[in-house]
């Protein structure tokens, strides 16, 4: 069977654009014509994607395939590693959960199985598509990790695919980064690298220039593309590499003119692409909070999604934040729980299996009438169907869809408001099946909690709460629509666009022997 050329970016380092740029490149070949599919073999990442038809994969791919116009599989990420603690991770084969393996042992026991499944799903890519772009992971240069790789240069050689070598110049010691990453290679790696593209460059390109003609001397390759720094992208972050980087950025300050809208920075959360509608919003300002003293009195607090529920409400607990938490609702504040949010805000959580700790139950917050079971079945699937939040007065119902990632089952202690009622999704979007009521709701619409992750990606659902905040600071409602969807796709075509500008693009075609 004919099998598709490949390209393959790999980086210096963790975190050096990777994900974006094979996201610039598969938008690029599918404007050039080209059936284009992304691949990573393996990747870690809390920030999980619901494939259509309802497996788990990294958000990255879903973001790359999207890219490329096409649905997105669990061939394009056949591992995705989600780490519960320190040296543990789950592994989800395939969009499913496998079991959990401390790093030695998934390396020793797993990772010489995992090497056939790899080759597989880039072979069943490969014959369907026209090319595949294929990202590696962290660094190709990490020697005691090499002899069982399955992410960098073992993974190009089986594809035979040219590698393009990532550098990010904004954190510093570029010039090095690269030469010692080749160094460090073996001759046979080495000769696969074609080529050096220098990410997130700010300035003036002329003065680097003497910097990159030394580097293609010193190395004998050549630099394709310098990068300049792309502000404002208004795509989501891939993991909490690029959450950490986020971080640390200076908080927005007050401002009179916009929701304060705090999310709690939960030690181990996921899925933190849920809120990247909100700052795209003229009337928000979005800021993480990690201590009691960080809280102040937004106009609304979100807790998000966890890999370790249990854990992270005791986080809540010992760092002093439930006990603000609980003080800003009896002050009429406003709580939204996302999955293991939702979970927290229930009265009990139980463990009988110790799915998550060793603690049989844990009472949450009782801010909502639910209890919580953790059991060993993950439910993972898209979701559709309507919704309203707020006070029962005040709250039409919008469309709504999502998806779910979630090991607890919740049942209710009394009867309560449902803010949604939805069904799975079909591959096609529609609903399939019987529509069930989804998370519970306050009398008065100030705290509700929902397993639907994306359920701030609901354009008018999202207005909606938002026009509910800004009654309550006695502030008229807006009635402009922001279309999120939208402007993530302008946001594609503009990086594309961005990327083609600087990047040799006649030389990357040569490379894949494909008429560009």
């Amino acid at each position: 069977m004919k099998q598709a050329p490949a390209l393959m970016l790999q980086g210096t380092a963790s975190d050096v654009g990777k994900s974006i740029l094979t996201a610039a490149l598969c938008r690029i070949f599918v404007q050039d014509g080209l059936a284009t599919a992304p691949f990573k073999s393996q990747n870690m990442s809390l920030n999980s994607y619901i494939t259509p038809d309802g497996k788990e994969i990294g958000r990255a791919q879903g973001l790359q395939a999207d890219a490329c116009r096409i649905a997105a599989t669990t061939d394009m990420n056949p591992i995705l590693l989600k780490p519960k603690k320190d040296m543990v991770s789950q592994v989800v084969v395939h969009g499913r959960p496998l079991q959990d393996y401390e790093a030695r042992a998934y390396r020793e026991q797993y990772l010489p199985q995992a090497e056939g499944i790899v080759r597989e799903a880039l072979a069943r890519l490969r014959s369907a598509y026209d090319l595949v772009v294929m990202e590696g992971a962290g660094s190709p240069a990490e020697v005691n990790l090499k002899d069982r790789d399955i992410v960098n240069m073992r993974l190009a050689g089986w594809a035979d695919a040219p590698v393009l070598l990532v550098a990010d110049i904004d954190r510093g010691g570029v010039f090095a980064s690269i030469v010692g990453t080749l160094e460090i290679l073996e001759p046979h790696e080495r000769e696969r690298v074609k080529g050096f593209v220098i990410n997130k460059f700010r300035g003036d390109v002329s003065l680097l220039q003497p910097g990159l003609d030394w580097l293609e001397q010193r190395t004998g390759k050549p630099v394709l593309g310098v990068i300049p720094f792309l502000p404002q992208l208004g795509l989501e972050d891939e993991d909490s590499a690029s959450l950490d980087a986020k971080l640390s950025a200076p908080c927005p300050s007050y401002s009179k003119d916009k929701l304060d809208i705090a999310v709690i920075r939960l030690p181990r959360l996921s899925n933190f692409t849920d809120f990247d509608p909100l700052p795209e919003e003229p009337d928000v300002a979005l800021r993480y909070v990690a201590a009691p003293g960080e809280l102040g009195s937004p106009d609304a607090v979100i807790i998000p999604g966890s890999k370790n529920t249990v854990d992270d409400l005791l986080f809540l607990r010992e760092s002093g934040l439930e006990q603000q938490l609980l003080i800003y609702v009896q002050e009429g504040g406003s709580v939204v729980g996302i999955c293991a949010g939702y979970q927290m805000l229930g009265r009990l959580l139980s463990d009988p299996e110790h799915m998550e700790s060793d603690r049989d139950e844990v009472h949450g917050l009782g801010l909502l009438p639910v209890s919580t079971v953790f059991t060993p079945d993950k439910r993972t699937v898209r979701v559709t169907g309507e919704g309203a939040v707020g006070s029962p007065g005040n709250a039409g119902l919008y469309p709504v869809k999502g998806y779910e990632i979630h090991m607890g089952r919740t049942s209710f202690l009394e009867p309560v408001r449902h803010p949604f009622s939805i069904a799975v999704s079909l591959p096609n979007g529609l609903a399939g099946g019987e529509f069930h009521d989804d998370g519970a709701i306050t009398a008065d619409g100030r705290v509700w909690g929902t397993y639907i992750h994306g359920i701030m990606h609901n354009d008018g659902l999202r207005r909606a709460w938002l026009n509910g905040l800004r009654s309550g600071r006695g502030w008229p409602p807006v009635a402009e629509q922001l279309d999120f969807g939208g402007k993530r796709e302008a946001a594609l075509d503009r990086l594309a666009d961005h990327v083609r500008r600087h990047l040799d693009m006649r030389r990357i075609y040569e490379m894949i022997r494909i008429s560009g």
